[in-house]
């Protein structure tokens, strides 16, 4: 766990969010309004939070992260780069063959990546799963998992999340990165606020809904959470905007997986230079 400063973490949200759209342009695939949505609940993560040595990846007393919505993956890659635990060149070989940045998290790929997730609703499941190991084995180390607002319509998050409460996982903290923007078959559209806080209550969780895009709000309740050690698993939603930081995304459905043009490029890029208001 670092000590940076708030300023800090802002102004590194800012680095990852320009990494992650420069993957996706020099890609022409990937995307970009999820990973952009969830940028700042990744940095503080990673520059802050979890317990990490990108020298060693596969250090057994590390905390554990699942991205349980895989296809936001630029966004957990521009985190491990700006860590070193690749070379920040590989930034440009999104979804190339042999890049260790796939088009979903791969383990077997990237080191920093705890298990491979793509297929919606599994990866919580994983995490409930390391949560479990680690009380099993006397481990200190904690388990995180980012969820979407979509996925957890998955039957299996909440059959994961049953069993987060069986077992009493405390060392288990799940965000969900509500972004309200789905695309639900031939419908694209802004989703009314869900209750996922009042969901995961009624399966025993405890639970806060905050600013996803305040990083004071995401450190904050995150050592509220992590100094409770009563037996109850842990779910922050985010509210967040789909594609935040660069306005001609921002809930726009089309920027869930469509890749900018050099213009557009460029554009994003001044935005994002100029900082990003909570």
């Amino acid at each position: 766990m670092s000590h940076p400063t708030i300023e800090e973490l802002k102004q590194q949200a800012a680095e990852l969010r320009k990494t992650a759209v420069t993957m996706v342009y020099k890609a022409q695939s990937g995307h970009p309004g999820g990973s952009l949505s969830a940028a700042d609940i990744i940095t503080s993560l990673y520059f802050k939070e979890m317990n990490i040595d990108p020298a060693n990846p596969d250090w057994e007393d590390r905390d554990r992260f699942v991205l349980s919505k895989g296809h936001v993956a630029p966004i957990q890659y521009s985190a491990l780069a700006h860590l070193g635990y690749v070379p920040f060149e590989e930034i440009h070989r999104l979804r190339e063959y042999k890049s260790p940045f796939q088009g979903h998290p791969d383990s077997k790929k990237c080191p920093g990546i705890d298990i491979s997730t793509g297929s919606l609703g599994q990866g919580f499941s994983c995490a409930v799963g390391m949560a479990i190991a680690g009380k099993m084995d006397n481990k200190d180390y904690r388990s995180f998992a980012l969820l979407g607002d979509g996925e957890i319509q998955e039957g299996q998050i909440w059959e994961a999340a049953q069993t987060a409460v069986k077992q009493k996982l405390d060392n288990l903290i799940a965000f969900v990165d509500d972004n309200r923007l789905q695309i639900d078959g031939p419908t694209e559209e802004i989703m009314p606020n869900q209750d996922i806080e009042k969901k995961f209550e009624s399966f025993g969780f405890q639970t806060k809904r905050i600013n996803g895009h305040s990083i004071e709000e995401i450190i904050r309740t995150l050592d509220e959470f992590t100094q409770e050690k009563n037996g109850v698993p842990k779910c922050i939603v985010c509210d967040t905007v789909k594609g935040k930081g660069v306005s001609f995304m921002e809930d726009v459905v089309a920027w869930h997986g469509k890749a900018p043009n050099d213009e557009e490029y460029q554009a994003a890029l001044a935005e994002l230079e100029g900082g990003l208001e909570s």
